[in-house]
């Protein structure tokens, strides 16, 4: 990935351009020192002056009020704010009129940035301080008043919350009254230009000591840069928080979001003073000193699946390789494409007006879509279906190119969404709420409702990152999700009772499924952890290490990222942007090929040539989860876990099958379902004895109430339980029932005999 830079023959401003921004993906606003204000239109390479400025104006800033959905936006609220070096900012209408000016600062203006949701504006100036305004220009409050001028300054995603630069430090000011700031040394020199991503809530700072870092919002370095040959004078994040942009004297870089540098473009442009991104995030422009406005676009993205390779060329082409018999097609869209997405077989690409489907059997003849809004912000495909985030709405397609779904929930915004907030798989979405972060919200394809009517996913901490498993029917589906400690969690998605969840790890940084089989890879501590069956958490949660993988992490250096699960390798992306493949083995896609297709005695014949405990272990969780005794019997066996294997030679002496099929959901510590199993087949002593043999004593009493039988028995173990613990009976319930229940041993001895006959009786 790379950038293409065009710059004019001839600068058309003739002094300092000092900001820049976009209007439209088409159309970009300029302003220098010359007192001018130019109009580019990228369509037909115009050029047009828009107004002369007052002769004492000096741009700073410029920025445009945002077009998002959350900042409420009404038709003719097209305000262009600029800021000067006289102290004041300017709001100026889409023909460069003047509508209103303020005295902001004493000192030159800096910065000037609208809130994304549209409903106020910072300024920072040399004075020192970093003031909130209305949209209408009425001063709020004056938030930071500090000794040192700010060059830089930033809003949070959700509006409130300031990053600033001041000297050396940068600080994140919460605007909520007396709460306190965090603060940090961020560079070695003075700090120049800062950036907040909303997508994925990075920051990015650069100064003089020519370094440009990556931060999280608490503080935590992420990257440093080799320091350049000059100081970093500009810095812009693309608006889906995939890469950002770099600018200094004559030099321009395209880095992605963890830091490493995609490109770097050398030009005759003097310092960047400014650099500003489309909305659909595969243009940008920048302010040179030499008069000149700079202009590029992204190319040579490359994108990978199984044998095929897809390299965007140029604004309009795209070359696809397969690699399996080294032939090549050329596709030349329409338009230029703003987002494409290679996998399960398909290419989808997007451009302003329309989306093209690529089916890899025949490339030539693509299915083409209509766009509801031409603004797409991130481009989802599962096996089934594509997911098309838009500016103002989430609108599912199948490969057909018929629109299944387009659903929605409260405080959406979609311009914010990224890969990590919304995942997709043939019968679920999933997205994390923006506004509360703990939330995860579920939807069935197909329909817009939460499914089963369930409330969303709920959580004690905010949430990183989510995604689902791609392979298995809808019963098998499973969220992963890290969140703000870093703890890995797993969670069943559909069920008709309470959802299952289980922790599988600590300090991950990164996950991914596997496209295909219910594997799941993660970065734990800078170490590939590999879950051969994430699913043992639920089941058996002692042996969820015996079936995972570590790899040494000294290949993947720090903070790797796993970027690809393809079949059986694993791609990790370096710190320093080198990918490092991972392999894992054939065996383990193997068994789960096996056990998806109930071919158990091949699993078994697999795991006893290969001998390898992660095998054995990953066996016993999927015998277990499917109730065959004795494949479950064998394979934990061979991982000695002898208290298992009693359990089930125990479970193989009951004559009944549904009691059987009980226990073995018993065994993986599912008692609801087990109780409900009994009783529906009307096995109440089961039931009843299954919640005493756990100690679950009221649930017990309640059955066995409500079915008015065996009240005896269940006082009678808890009598027996509660001598052997020598104490005396505490529980209200069953000291109300002490007087009205008669307890006989021989008479509850004789009914548990009766019981077990006709257990057998029915099994005959």
């Amino acid at each position: 990935m790379r950038f293409k830079t065009s710059v004019g023959k001839e600068p058309k401003h003739s002094d300092f351009v000092t900001c820049v921004d976009w209007n439209t993906t088409e159309e970009v606003y300029s302003c220098s020192d010359d007192h001018t204000l130019l109009r580019w239109n990228l369509m037909n390479g115009e050029t047009t002056k828009i107004a002369d400025l007052p002769n004492n104006l000096f741009p700073t800033d410029m920025h445009w009020f945002p077009k998002g959905p959350s900042s409420n936006r009404k038709q003719g609220s097209d305000l262009l704010m600029i800021t000067s070096a006289d102290g004041k900012f300017h709001l100026l209408n889409k023909n460069g009129r003047i509508d209103r000016t303020v005295e902001a600062h004493k000192g030159a203006v800096l910065v000037g940035r609208w809130s994304y949701d549209g409903a106020g504006l910072l300024t920072a100036g040399e004075d020192g301080q970093v003031k909130i305004w209305s949209r209408g220009g009425m001063l709020r409050s004056t938030v930071v008043q500090a000794g040192a001028p700010v060059y830089s300054a930033a809003w949070s995603a959700d509006s409130n919350q300031v990053l600033y630069a001041q000297g050396k430090m940068l600080v994140v000011k919460p605007l909520m009254p007396n709460s306190n700031p965090s603060r940090w040394k961020a560079h070695e020199g003075l700090i120049l230009k800062v950036a907040w991503n909303p997508s994925n809530n990075l920051i990015v700072s650069g100064g003089e000591d020519c370094r440009y870092k990556v931060w999280d919002p608490f503080g935590q370095q992420l990257y440093s840069s080799a320091p350049h040959e000059h100081p970093i004078t500009a810095l812009s994040w693309a608006p889906n928080g995939g890469v950002f942009a770099v600018g200094a004297f004559n030099t321009l870089r395209l880095c992605d979001e963890s830091g490493w540098s995609h490109s770097l473009e050398k030009m005759n442009s003097g310092s960047i003073y400014a650099l500003a991104w489309s909305s659909d995030g595969t243009q940008i422009a920048g302010a040179c000193a030499n008069g000149h406005c700079m202009f590029a676009h992204v190319i040579e993205r490359r994108l990978e699946w199984h044998q095929y390779e897809a390299t965007l060329t140029g604004r309009r082409s795209i070359s696809v390789r397969d690699v399996s018999n080294e032939s090549w097609e050329r596709l030349e869209i329409p338009d230029r494409v703003i987002q494409l997405a290679l996998g399960y077989d398909h290419l989808v690409v997007v451009t302003p007006s329309q989306c093209h489907i690529f089916n890899s059997h025949h490339w030539n003849t693509p299915t083409i879509l209509e766009l509801r809004e031409g603004a797409v912000c991130m481009l989802l495909l599962c096996p089934k279906f594509f997911l098309l985030v838009e500016r103002s709405s989430v609108n599912l397609y199948s490969y057909e190119g018929r629109l299944v779904s387009s659903p929605r929930w409260a405080a959406m915004q979609p311009e914010t969404m990224n890969e990590k907030s919304i995942s997709l798989s043939d019968d679920t979405l999933a997205a994390r709420d923006q506004n509360d972060p703990k939330v995860i919200h579920v939807f069935e394809i197909g329909t817009t409702k939460a499914l089963s009517e369930a409330p969303p996913m709920l959580h004690t901490v905010g949430i990183l990152e989510i995604a689902l498993n791609q392979a298995g029917s809808a019963a098998d589906r499973l969220i992963a999700f890290v969140d703000r400690s870093h703890d890995l969690f797993l969670a069943s998605v559909h069920g008709s009772g309470q959802r299952k969840f289980g922790k599988l790890g600590r300090m991950v940084q990164s996950l991914r499924w596997n496209c295909s089989t219910n594997i799941l890879a993660a970065i734990q501590d800078t170490t590939l952890s590999v879950w051969y069956y994430p699913a043992v958490i639920f089941s058996d949660k002692r042996i969820v290490e015996k079936t995972c993988a570590k790899n040494d992490s000294s290949d993947f250096g720090k903070n790797p990222v796993v970027v690809s699960f393809v079949g059986n390798h694993i791609g990790v992306r370096r710190a320093d942007g080198s990918l490092v493949n991972s392999a894992v083995p054939m065996t383990v896609t193997t068994l789960h090929e096996f056990a998806s297709t109930s071919r158990w005695e091949e699993a078994r014949k697999l795991c006893r040539v290969v001998k390898e405990d992660a095998l054995w272990a990953c066996l016993a969780a999927m015998a277990t989860k499917a109730k065959n005794l004795l494949i479950a019997e064998e394979a934990y066996a061979a991982i000695e876990e002898t208290d298992k294997v009693a359990y089930i030679q125990h479970i193989k002496t009951i004559p009944n099958r549904t009691v059987q099929m009980a226990e073995m959901i018993l065994m993986t510590g599912n008692l609801d379902e087990a109780e409900n199993l009994l009783l529906q087949n009307g096995l109440v002593f089961r039931a009843i004895m299954a919640n005493v043999h756990l100690h679950n004593w009221n649930r017990a009493l309640d059955i066995a109430t409500k079915h008015r039988t065996h009240l005896d028995t269940v006082l009678l173990s808890r009598k027996q339980y509660l001598d052997a613990l020598q104490k005396s009976e505490m529980n209200e319930k069953f000291l109300a029932m002490k007087d009205q229940v008669q307890i006989d041993v021989v008479k509850i001895q004789k009914a548990i005999e009766e019981e077990l006959a006709k257990e057998r009786n029915n099994a005959k």
